[in-house]
């Protein structure tokens, strides 16, 4: 999953789209890398990101979707968003797209019954409170594997209630959202049980800060240890990296099925 952000503030600069020549260019650049899907957001889901009026993230996630419709017809696209209203006109005016929502459904309650109308595949994260609130949000009772696990119990449930149907669903266990860095780690290294749960898992950790700040470096050159959690990932049972560096990731993925085979 190739990350295409319509926005002039997501915390890696290199994903930074804010006009049509850039987007244009990286979905040029993620068709020719060999990118599965394009994941379109026009909110900035980083730590203390500001709110965006939801006229403006229309106009960047339209300008983004209608690039990739334009460019490569065939392609699947997924709609980074958690308000319905976004996917509502998304679909009105571009078909079906995938729907990738980082509070699965909590916050906006028209999200999941639209998602049921239209039978999109629905990818939920996890995340306590919001983007402006969440890293202050990192206290769990008991090991947040658990904690994640049977968060997605009670949120699929929620999801089947509303008539989404169960080989719709994927899961993303939020790396980096309401996490501290050993939380991050500590849920990778329990990210099979997760996978165990039966239903395709999506792993976010692309240039993510749980790399950056281990390492002592930047956004920027974290890179390698990008290429070297998301292996792990792989190794543990997920079924979809979501990236910014589309060809190292399908190398990784390559290097990997040739190494399970």
């Amino acid at each position: 999953m190739a990350i295409l952000n319509v926005t002039p503030d997501s915390f890696y600069a290199g994903s930074r789209m804010p006009d049509r020549a850039a987007v244009e260019r990286r979905v040029r650049e993620a068709l020719d890398q060999g990118a599965s899907m394009i994941d379109v957001g026009g909110y900035s889901s980083r730590p203390g990101a500001d709110e965006v009026p939801v006229e403006e993230e229309w106009r960047r996630v339209a300008l983004g979707v209608e690039t990739v419709r334009r460019m490569a017809p065939g392609m699947t696209v997924s709609v980074d968003t958690f308000r319905s209203e976004v996917i509502r006109r998304t679909v009105g005016e571009f078909g079906r797209v995938v729907v990738n929502d980082i509070s699965a459904g909590e916050l906006d309650p028209g999200m999941l019954p639209l998602v049921a109308a239209h039978d999109l595949p629905y990818v939920a994260m996890h995340m306590k409170g919001t983007p402006q609130t969440m890293q202050s949000q990192t206290d769990y009772r008991r090991d947040i594997t658990t904690e994640v696990v049977d968060y997605f119990r009670g949120r699929v449930a929620a999801m089947t209630a509303a008539g989404i149907r169960r080989e719709r669903i994927i899961l993303d266990p939020g790396f980096g959202f309401a996490k501290t860095a050993g939380q991050n780690f500590a849920l990778l290294a329990g990210l099979h049980r997760l996978c165990d749960e039966g239903f395709p898992v999506l792993a976010g950790l692309s240039r993510k800060s749980m790399i950056y700040r281990t390492l002592g470096c930047t956004p920027a050159e974290s890179l390698a240890g990008t290429v070297a959690l998301g292996w792990e990932c792989l190794r543990q049972g997920a079924r979809i990296l979501r990236v910014h560096d589309v060809r190292e990731a399908v190398d990784t993925v390559k290097l990997f099925n040739a190494f399970r085979s």
